[in-house]
């Protein structure tokens, strides 16, 4: 092989590739870097994840204090259909203006 194919051909295969201690260093300091960002969005993740927790704990609260609230008031509603029922039969079949 001639030309540009024989020249990369000769830096395909890593061990024969000559050492470059600049290259070595930007590749350690990039990997350092990497590293670095990998850590804060880790830690970034683990805070969303215990704030998302308390958040579903703060729902899970509200829901079952909710519920209880509207069970309540479906007592309510309940005995004051029944009040009015009531208050309507004892007034069936009278006058009108009768007291």
């Amino acid at each position: 092989m001639t030309g540009l194919d024989g020249r990369l051909d000769r830096y395909r295969n890593e061990d024969d590739m000559p050492e470059d201690p600049i290259a070595q260093g930007e590749i350690a300091a990039l990997t350092r870097r990497y590293e670095n960002a990998l850590q804060i969005v880790r830690g970034d993740i683990a805070a969303m994840d215990n704030r998302l927790m308390d958040v579903e704990g703060k729902l899970d609260r509200f829901i079952e204090e909710t519920g209880e609230s509207f069970t309540e008031l479906h007592q309510k509603i309940d005995r004051n259909q029944a009040q009015i029922v009531e208050l309507l039969s004892g007034l069936v079949g009278r006058a009108p203006n009768a007291d």
